[in-house]
């Protein structure tokens, strides 16, 4: 594949190598909570093992130094959406999250119909938090049930129970309009009606988003080390379509590689990320992407709790940070937007890369003549095959 030249548009410019953004995008803040009870063996998110009490009060006061020493990126801007994820920030006192909400709402300017989402796990002492939570500002809860099957959920390394999981749900379900229930399948030994009937047991508590992943190994975490007995590629791709059609039966939308949701329910935040908007990370190995009228700049937070402490507490939270390529954002933006069952709007890549369409028009050509991705002047999107063999379809937009 020939290099991606990135070509200038009308209204911007390279100036000393770099680029001119005629825009921003919109902006996103991600806070991560780092600790968990207990590590699941398929996780390889940034997530720490809590050894006792967390030190919540020394944690949120990082946070709130972290984001005060970022304000100079983001100076005017408005955040759209927040998102405290984890670990699992259910961990955290409805006092915790409240004086952190405050402290954001005093320090960036926050549009009022804001989404905000928190992460929680269905263990019965996070779920009692749920209504601190709502009382503090959040708006949307996150759910990681996974299974309703005891023994998938054995298997998993799951904390929680069958029991606690539809406890949490109905008690969320009094609190927040807007919850999204996580559902993973291709789980060991799981057959397809076991699939299913997770799928069921959820839609019966009238979420209004779901989550469905097909659980894969990732590397460096103990299912990669000794691997379990997964369901095999073919009885997955049954799981998976079987999913798609009860979903799109019980009037679920799916807008995403693994997100279904009623209409009005979508996911803000992470339509934001799928868009190739902006979003700072605070936290501890939280990461973030930036867009400066010249470049893309993209930070990593330190990743060890205690060593994150230490960092703030020294004034530079900011372990990496490094300005992404201009070669590299066609194939950035696409890696994020061909996710999007709807696909993106073509004026939309031009704003984000500053690369006009014309730029990848060959290889938006052999995707479509592959039958990969459909186009009209109004939307670029992946066809049924796109979406069942995306990193085939993202590879055609590789820089080389």
């Amino acid at each position: 594949m020939a290099r991606i030249i990135p070509i200038a548009p009308a209204g911007s410019r390279r100036t000393a190598g770099k680029l001119e953004f005629r825009s921003q995008p919109p902006l996103s803040l991600y806070i991560h909570i780092p600790w968990c009870v207990q590590k699941c063996p398929y996780c390889d998110f940034n997530s720490h093992e809590a050894k006792g009490a967390i030190p919540e009060g020394d944690y949120i006061a990082a946070l709130i130094a972290d984001l005060e020493a970022a304000l100079p990126l983001i100076w005017g801007r408005r955040v759209t959406t927040i998102f405290i994820g984890g670990g699992t920030p259910s961990l955290l006192s409805g006092e915790a999250v409240d004086a952190l909400l405050t402290a954001v709402r005093t320090r960036v300017t926050l549009i009022p119909e804001a989404e905000i989402t928190l992460e929680a796990n269905p263990g019965t002492v996070e779920a009692a938090r749920f209504a601190a939570y709502r009382e503090a500002g959040v708006n949307r809860l996150s759910l990681g049930i996974q299974s309703f099957n005891p023994a998938h959920l054995r298997a998993l390394g799951r904390i929680h129970d069958a029991d606690e999981a539809r406890e949490a749900i109905a008690l969320a379900g009094r609190h927040f309009e807007r919850f999204n229930l996580d559902l993973m399948y291709g789980l060991p030994q799981q057959t397809l009606a076991e699939a299913l009937s997770d799928v069921e047991i959820a839609l019966s508590y009238r979420p209004r988003h779901l989550s469905c992943y097909q659980l894969t190994l990732e590397p460096n975490t103990p299912f990669a080390a000794a691997p379990p007995a997964l369901p095999e590629n073919d009885l997955c791709a049954d799981m998976q379509e079987a999913i798609e059609a009860r979903l799109a039966n019980a009037g679920f939308e799916h807008y995403e590689t693994s997100a279904f949701a009623q209409p009005g329910f979508r996911c803000q935040h992470n339509l934001n990320y799928w868009s190739f908007g902006d979003y700072l990370g605070i936290g501890a190995g939280a990461h973030g992407k930036l867009t400066m009228h010249d470049r893309v700049l993209r930070q990593m937070r330190f990743r060890q709790p205690a060593q994150y402490l230490r960092q703030v507490a020294a004034g530079q939270p900011v372990h990496e940070q490094t300005d992404v390529a201009a070669a590299e954002l066609p194939f950035e933006f696409m890696m994020n937007a061909l996710r999007l069952v709807d696909g993106f709007d073509p004026g939309l890549f031009e704003a984000r890369t500053t690369v006009p369409l014309f730029g990848i028009e060959r290889e938006l050509r052999q995707a479509e003549a592959d039958g990969l991705i459909e186009r009209t002047p109004q939307r670029i999107a992946p066809t049924l095959r796109g979406q069942r063999f995306l990193n085939e379809l993202l590879r055609r937009f590789l820089p080389t």
